[in-house]
C-alpha cells in the first residue's frame, strides 16, 4: 500500500490538470486503496487503436498527463520537422487533449495544425491528405459510453496506424520521462479556418452522380454528437432537401443523456428517432454516432413501422449501387470488406468484374487494400471515397444512400426491394451478432480459452466443416485474436461464425452468417433464417460459456 500511495502522490504532483489532481488527492486522504490500485497498477495501452478508456486521474485512465505523453511520444516517432493536424469531438475534455496534443508538438519542432472546433472525424482524416501532413490525431471515443475518451492517430497517408507502427509510438511513449521534461508550446500552433470545413464538404459532394434525383424526406439524428451542423451542410451542397433533426438530440453533449449507449447499433438508440419518424413520414431515418464516421439507415416496415438495415445489408445495397451507376471500373478497382462482415459483397464484386479482398476487422486494414475503391465492415462503417477520405465516414455513406434511396424512389422502389434483388441473384445472405459486455475483462480471456481448448465440433445442427485460430494468421491475413468456424447443413449454402474480442470495448464480439440459397418465397427464407441465427446465438453462448 505504501508504494501504491507513493506512486499516486508522485502522479498528483506532476498532474497538470487541476480536476484530475484534485481527484486523485481526494482518493488519496481517503485511503481508497482498490480504486487507486485499479487507476495504477498497470497504464492504458497504445496500440493500433490509440487510446481508449474512461476518464480519470493515474496511468491508467485518459487523462492530460497520459495525452501529454502520449503526444510526446508520437512527437519523438517522427521527429522534428514535420507537421500534424489535430481534431477533436465534444466530449468531456477532448479540446483540452487537443490543445495538449498541439503544445506538445509545437514544443516539439514541428508544425500543428487544429481544427477549428468540434468536427466529425472524417473531416481530420480528410485533412490530413488535404493538408499534406506527417501525421493526424483525433481526440475521440467515438461510440463508447460518455465517461470515455480516447486518442486515434493517423499517419501521412490518411489511414489509422497498424504495426509495426503502433509498437513503435509505443515504445517512445514509454521513454518519455518526467511530464516536467515535455516541453510545451503556450502558443505557436495554428487554428485552421472554415476553409477546411469547405474542401471537406466540397470533397464529399463528388460521391454523387451530377444530375441525379435529389427527392428524399429523411429525418437524421447525431445522438448528441458533431455531425449535425457538416451532414447538414453536405446535404445543402448536393440538392437535397434539408433533413429533420432529432431534436432532443441534436446539439452536441458528452453525457449523451438519452441513451444508455451513444451507438445506433444499441437497443433504445434510436427510438427518439423513430418517435420523429412517426410524425415527420420521412422515406429514411438517417443516424451518425458521435464523431459521425459510422452511419446507420432505417426503412420504413409494415408491421413494425420503422427496421433498422443491418451493417451488412447496408454495405450490400452501397455496394451495388456503386456499380449500377459504372462507378466502379472492372478489372482495375477493388471492394473490401473485414472477415467479420457478410462474404455477399465478394459475390457482387465477382459478378461485376471487380476485385474482392477481405481484411482484418477495422479500417485501419480496410483503407490499405491496393486499388480500393469501396469497403466497409459490418459495425456500420463505410469508406465510399477511398481518394478523399481513406477511413470510414458516416458524412459520405449518407449522401450516398440518399442518392440511392432517392433513385429507388423515382423508379417506384424500395431500398428493400433492392434487398429482395440481391437476394434473388446471390442467395439470402443473413447476419447477426452476439454482443457480450463484461465488467471484469478476465472473462473475455477466459472464454477464448474455453473455445480454444474445446473447439466445437457441431452448433445448432450445423456441422463445424472447419476451424481457423486467427492467431496464426489465416489466408495471408496478419494474426489477430480470433476464431472462425465454417459450418454446413440440410438446406443451406454455407454457415459461418467469427469470435473474437473487441478493440475498443469490453465486449466479446461473435459475427454469424447463414446463407440460403435463391428462392422467390423470401419471406420463408428469412424466417428460416432468423431461427437459425437464434440457435446459432445460443449454442455459441453455450460453448463459450458467456
Amino acid at each position: 500500500m505504501t508504494d501504491l500511495l507513493d506512486r499516486a502522490r508522485a502522479w498528483a504532483a506532476e498532474d497538470p490538470d487541476p480536476e484530475t489532481r484534485a481527484e486523485l488527492t481526494a482518493l488519496i486522504a481517503a485511503g481508497e486503496s482498490a480504486e487507486l490500485a485499479d487507476r495504477f497498477d498497470g497504464t492504458l495501452e497504445f496500440g493500433t487503436a490509440g487510446l481508449r478508456g474512461a476518464l480519470g486521474a493515474g496511468p491508467n485512465r485518459m487523462n492530460r498527463a497520459v495525452v501529454i505523453r502520449a503526444a510526446a511520444g508520437l512527437a519523438a516517432y517522427l521527429g522534428p520537422g514535420g507537421s500534424v493536424v489535430v481534431g477533436y469531438d465534444a466530449r468531456h475534455k477532448s479540446a483540452d487533449f487537443a490543445r495538449d496534443t498541439a503544445a506538445v508538438m509545437t514544443g516539439a519542432g514541428l508544425r500543428a495544425y487544429l481544427l477549428p472546433r468540434p468536427l466529425p472525424t472524417p473531416v481530420l482524416a480528410f485533412a490530413i491528405r488535404e493538408l499534406g501532413v506527417a501525421a493526424g490525431v483525433m481526440v475521440t471515443a467515438s461510440h463508447n459510453p460518455p465517461q470515455d475518451n480516447g486518442y486515434k492517430v493517423y499517419l501521412g497517408d490518411g489511414s489509422q496506424i497498424v504495426p509495426p507502427a503502433d509498437a513503435e509510438i509505443a515504445a517512445r511513449i514509454a521513454a518519455v520521462g518526467p511530464l516536467a521534461s515535455v516541453p510545451l508550446a503556450a502558443d505557436g500552433w495554428e487554428v485552421l479556418g472554415e476553409d477546411v470545413l469547405t474542401a471537406y464538404l466540397d470533397r464529399a459532394t463528388r460521391v454523387l452522380a451530377p444530375g441525379g434525383p435529389r427527392e428524399l424526406a429523411t429525418v437524421y439524428t447525431p445522438l448528441h454528437g458533431v455531425g449535425l451542423e457538416t451532414l447538414t451542410a453536405a446535404f445543402a451542397r448536393a440538392g437535397f432537401p434539408a433533413p429533420v433533426p432529432v431534436a432532443e438530440q441534436a446539439a452536441p453533449d458528452p453525457d449523451f443523456p438519452t441513451v444508455a449507449f451513444p451507438n445506433p447499433e444499441e437497443p433504445g438508440a434510436m427510438d427518439l428517432a423513430f418517435k420523429t419518424a412517426r410524425d415527420a413520414s420521412p422515406d429514411l431515418v438517417i443516424a451518425n454516432d458521435p464523431d459521425a464516421d459510422r452511419c446507420a439507415v432505417a426503412v420504413p416496415d409494415p408491421d413494425a413501422g420503422w427496421r433498422m438495415l443491418r451493417g451488412d445489408e447496408l454495405g450490400a445495397l452501397l455496394a451495388a449501387h456503386l456499380v449500377r451507376r459504372g462507378a466502379a471500373e472492372p478489372g482495375q478497382d477493388v471492394f473490401a470488406a473485414s472477415i467479420v462482415s457478410s462474404s455477399l459483397l465478394s459475390k457482387i464484386a465477382a459478378r461485376a468484374g471487380l476485385g474482392y479482398e477481405d481484411t482484418l476487422t477495422g479500417f485501419k486494414w480496410i483503407a490499405r487494400v491496393p486499388g480500393l475503391r469501396y469497403g466497409y465492415e459490418e459495425a456500420l462503417g463505410y469508406c465510399v471515397d477511398p481518394a478523399g477520405v481513406r477511413d470510414k465516414d458516416g458524412i459520405t455513406a449518407a449522401l450516398l444512400i440518399a442518392e440511392m434511396a432517392a433513385q429507388a424512389r423515382r423508379e417506384g422502389r424500395t431500398l428493400a426491394d433492392e434487398l429482395d434483388e440481391l437476394a434473388l441473384v446471390h442467395g439470402l445472405h443473413a447476419t447477426d451478432q452476439l454482443s457480450v459486455r463484461v465488467d471484469d475483462l478476465a472473462l473475455i480471456t477466459t472464454a477464448m480459452a474455453r473455445l480454444r481448448a474445446h473447439p466445437p465440433t457441431e452448433l445448432a445442427g450445423l456441422t463445424v466443416t472447419s476451424s481457423e485460430d486467427l492467431r496464426s494468421g489465416a489466408q495471408g491475413l496478419p494474426p489477430t485474436d480470433g476464431l472462425r468456424y465454417h459450418l454446413a447443413g440440410e438446406g443451406i449454402s454455407a454457415a459461418r461464425v467469427v469470435v473474437r474480442p473487441s478493440g475498443t470495448e469490453p465486449k466479446v464480439k461473435c459475427y454469424l452468417e447463414v446463407i440460403l440459397p435463391p428462392t422467390p418465397d423470401l419471406p420463408t427464407a428469412r424466417a428460416r433464417a432468423s431461427a437459425l441465427l437464434e440457435e446459432l446465438k445460443s449454442a455459441l453462448a453455450s460453448a463459450a460459456g458467456l
